[in-house]
């Protein structure tokens, strides 16, 4: 299981009066078969914070370690968009990021996280002949491919309209569920969150973490849920409290 900690963490952009501070000495830890997802109005660092730990940027300062067993840990990465290669069919695109492309067990292992997405036979399929759903689906299927210890998600539905969002946050968690992976997911979308997480990250404006808080409804969970209602209620209550500009 991965172990991710978080100290210290302090990280600004430009120089002098055109400094921004965008996280501001936050500390955390995450350990094991966790689905952490991290909430916030636009431009409290949620991103940035998301980068640091996959490794796209540095910190200005403190520390992040992520280890599994008590050596680096491999970690996937969804972004906002699939990122597919065009020229490439679902299965070549799947193929590329595995560090043995031609072995039986490499396609086999790809197909099966195709089926698991439910689209088990859109293999030789190009991009551009898929929804936009469907694209996402793939880079989904991608990152859990790899087979990586944790995987980082920054705001993969946020472009989708608001039904395939929905089937896709389902069938998100139902792989997570099978696999146990260590997933950090960054949303704008408390809803979301909700009915995603274990534990929800608060981060207020200029990059502080405000809360830390333990969802322990059980899953399966809907919006229409009164207790799943009931903890998106007391979310927003934690940025009033905080003068969080409203997040969805």
């Amino acid at each position: 299981m991965a172990e991710i900690s978080v100290t210290n963490l302090h990280k600004e952009f430009g120089l002098g009066t055109d400094k921004v501070v965008a996280l501001e000495n936050v500390n955390l830890s995450i350990s094991g078969r966790a689905f952490v997802s991290v909430v916030g109005a636009s431009g409290c660092g949620k991103s940035t914070l998301l980068n640091i730990l996959s490794g796209i940027e540095t910190p200005t300062s403190g520390s992040v370690s992520i280890t599994e067993g008590g050596k680096p840990a491999d970690a996937g990465y969804v972004f906002q968009a699939a990122r597919l290669l065009p020229w490439r069919s679902v299965m070549d695109n799947m193929l590329f990021v595995q560090t043995d492309r031609r072995s039986k067990e490499t396609r086999e292992r790809c197909q099966h996280y195709l089926e698991m997405v439910q689209l088990g036979d859109k293999g030789d399929k190009y991009p551009g002949e898929l929804s936009g759903g469907m694209q996402q689906r793939v880079g989904i299927a991608r990152a859990f491919s790899t087979e990586p210890d944790v995987l980082f998600m920054d705001e993969p539905f946020s472009h989708l309209d608001a039904i395939t969002a929905r089937t896709l946050r389902k069938e998100l968690h139902a792989l997570w569920d099978k696999t146990g992976k260590t997933v950090v997911f960054v949303t704008h979308d408390v809803g979301e969150a909700v009915e995603l997480s274990d534990r929800i990250l608060v981060f207020a404006k200029g990059g502080r973490l405000a809360d830390d808080i333990e969802v322990t409804l059980p899953f399966p969970r809907d919006a229409a849920d009164t207790d799943v209602a009931l903890m998106k209620a007391n979310v927003f209550k934690i940025f009033e409290n905080i003068g969080a500009v409203a997040v969805s």
